[in-house]
């Protein structure tokens, strides 16, 4: 019988780190290969799409294990998304796409590319949306409320209302459905589909939450178009970041308890920022820099994205080890 070799087998060659591509508003972008990227998420925050120079523990953690939770759940809806699996306490790996401002240059009909535009399902008068009131751009009859009504802060919308902006633009701009429609290309019965898609997610999302005393007030989530050509749900959504909840038992009792970053929001509107960053815009002057947040705000930043991260997944927040 021929003698055993002692010599160790050969060991696969190790796959090569993920490379760096890009750095967006709160995560890292890194190339795994040709078709997989890794999204590492940061304990970065941002609004009015300015950094600010403050850093809130957990943050980035929270993100990646929320946006998984609602991948999961797209899954069991049978809604095509991008997602893969988490890659550590703040990564997460997705199907790689194309990034291009206008698809229609890849041919008459694109496939495998990211639709430049953020769609938004507004269920409350909130946000922009109230600015938008209070300064008299948009009216009642066209939210759906009788002719005359003047909408209060905080009112339930008769019907969800579906609204696009651009999404590889220095600051995101409202667009009309043809300048949507031109800059996506999409179509209309396509664009018709996606915004069924969006509230099937969100009836699914609010039957979840509900419970656990959260209602879905507003939200954006970004699309691509796979090599397939189906559309699919992308980067993340329903996180503190992207989507805005209020306490469900306070505002049955006349209040707005916010539980996301319009927390955040609220501290530059009320310390004057955000009113100069409105005039500077207008009228294209040079912005001021965002100022960093006061660190007693950073602390309880901090505890509103875990608090958030519990009440939505319905899960404990334990830190795995995710400090970046």
């Amino acid at each position: 019988m021929p003698a055993r070799s002692s010599a160790p087998a050969p060991s696969a060659a190790p796959s090569p780190a993920p490379k760096y591509l890009r750095r967006g508003k709160v995560k890292e972008v890194y190339e795994v290969s040709p078709t997989e990227l890794e999204f590492r998420f940061t304990n970065d925050i941002s609004v009015f799409d300015k950094h600010i120079p403050s850093e809130i523990p957990h943050k980035g953690e929270t993100l990646a294990r929320t946006a998984a939770h609602w991948f999961e759940l797209c899954g069991r809806l049978k809604v095509p998304h991008h997602f893969l699996r988490l890659a550590g306490p703040m990564a997460m790996r997705v199907r790689r796409v194309q990034v291009v401002p206008k698809p229609r240059t890849l041919g008459p009909h694109p496939k495998n590319f990211l639709i430049p535009l953020e769609f938004i399902v507004r269920y409350y008068v909130a946000g922009s949306l109230w600015d938008r009131i209070k300064a008299g751009k948009v009216r009642a009859e066209a939210l759906g409320f009788p002719s005359g009504h003047a909408p209060a802060y905080g009112e339930r919308l008769p019907e969800p209302m579906f609204e696009v902006t651009t999404k590889l633009e220095p600051v995101d701009r409202l667009l009309d459905w043809p300048e949507a429609l031109e800059l996506s290309a999409l179509d209309r019965r396509e664009m018709d589909s996606i915004r069924e898609m969006i509230l099937r997610i969100d009836a699914a999302m609010a039957s979840e939450i509900e419970p656990r005393g959260l209602l879905h007030v507003d939200g954006k989530k970004e699309l691509a178009v796979d090599t397939e050509g189906t559309t699919m749900v992308v980067d993340t959504f329903g996180t503190a970041d992207e989507d805005r909840f209020w306490d469900r038992d306070a505002y049955q009792r006349g209040r707005q308890v916010e539980f996301s970053k319009e927390f955040v929001r609220q501290h530059y509107r009320t310390s004057g920022y955000f009113d100069l960053l409105t005039k500077a815009r207008d009228s294209g002057a040079a912005e001021p820099p965002i100022p960093a947040l006061p660190p007693l705000l950073v602390d309880e930043v901090s505890r509103l994205y875990t608090t958030v991260f519990q009440r939505l997944t319905g899960r404990p927040f334990a830190p795995t080890g995710g400090t970046a």
